[in-house]
């Protein structure tokens, strides 16, 4: 068992940090909110620390999980941040969806202070958070990530390094790249099966037996037939991960044409009040438009 800081008690680092402490590990939460940590403590114990610093020493792995590349900058850096606090040896992994210059500049500033750093975006939403069962992507050394391993399984069913640091990140990006695109097919077939006059709802049992199922064919089409859209990752999150990826892209020269026009798609559900809606909610504007 090891003694972990988890910074960050979001939708995701709630459930993730309650699965350290489930495990048996000594972990000391922070979270901007102290509401957040209150119920948190109700629910799984532990120790709460009034700053990321304070709750970072002594740790032998500091977890951030936070919002943007703003807000892991506001919790790592400065006299109050885990760097300052983190030991020789100890090892920072970062679970926010950031950005891969982020993660390679990271990794410098630890390896100044004999600190290890994995970049780890995760998938598999909340429910994956709740059920310990969260697909973790890692940029990094191998030492480090044999290390981080153990402690990461706490939650997660499947933890690969991707390559330096950075990969993490970049894969990442790939996975989202997936996800919009997908949901944003599935999103025109349900809408053209219902402007056919097919029965949408046995249309997705058929095609789900051939080539065309997919996770999010199994596990959204019902709830986006009923307009329902509060299953874990919103609309405003996902645009600020696809900003991410379309700056990366420019810097790479990948040509994503239907990432950029999914991301507008996007912009048009916040439109229509639809920010905090989760991911599925594309067929929303389509059954506006007609």
């Amino acid at each position: 068992m090891a003694k972990v800081a988890f910074i960050g008690l979001g939708t995701m680092g709630f459930h993730m940090a309650g699965h350290l402490a489930c495990e048996g590990h000594e972990v000391c939460v922070y979270n901007r909110s102290p509401v957040k940590v209150e119920l948190w403590g109700d629910e799984f114990g532990g120790e709460a620390a009034a700053t990321p610093r304070e709750a970072a020493q002594g740790a032998e792995f500091v977890m951030t999980c936070v919002g943007n590349d703003d807000d892991l900058r506001s919790v790592v850096f400065g006299e109050q941040g885990v760097l300052a606090g983190m030991a020789p040896g100890s090892v920072l992994v970062d679970h926010t969806t950031a950005s891969a210059d982020l993660a390679r500049l990271l990794a410098l500033l630890a390896a100044e202070r004999e600190v290890g750093f994995l970049d780890a975006p995760v998938s598999g939403g909340q429910a994956g958070a709740e059920n310990g069962m969260l697909t973790v992507m890692v940029g990094g050394e191998q030492v480090f990530f044999d290390r981080a391993v153990p402690v990461i399984e706490s939650y997660a069913k499947q933890v690969t390094l991707m390559g330096p640091a950075g990969s993490g990140q970049l894969t990442k990006m790939v996975n989202q790249i997936c996800v919009g695109g997908l949901l944003q097919a599935l999103a025109e077939a349900l809408h053209f099966a219902q402007a056919a006059g097919l029965d949408a709802q046995t249309a997705m049992a058929v095609i789900s037996q051939g080539a065309a199922q997919s996770w999010q064919l199994d596990h959204r089409h019902q709830s986006m037939l009923e307009g329902k859209f509060d299953f874990g990752f919103a609309v405003d999150w996902m645009r600020k991960d696809f900003a991410i990826i379309l700056e990366e892209a420019r810097r790479n020269g990948a040509q994503l044409p239907v990432t950029a026009l999914v991301d507008q798609f996007y912009a048009d559900v916040q439109a229509m009040g639809g920010g905090r809606w989760d991911t599925s909610s594309l067929i929303a504007r389509l059954n506006t438009a007609k």
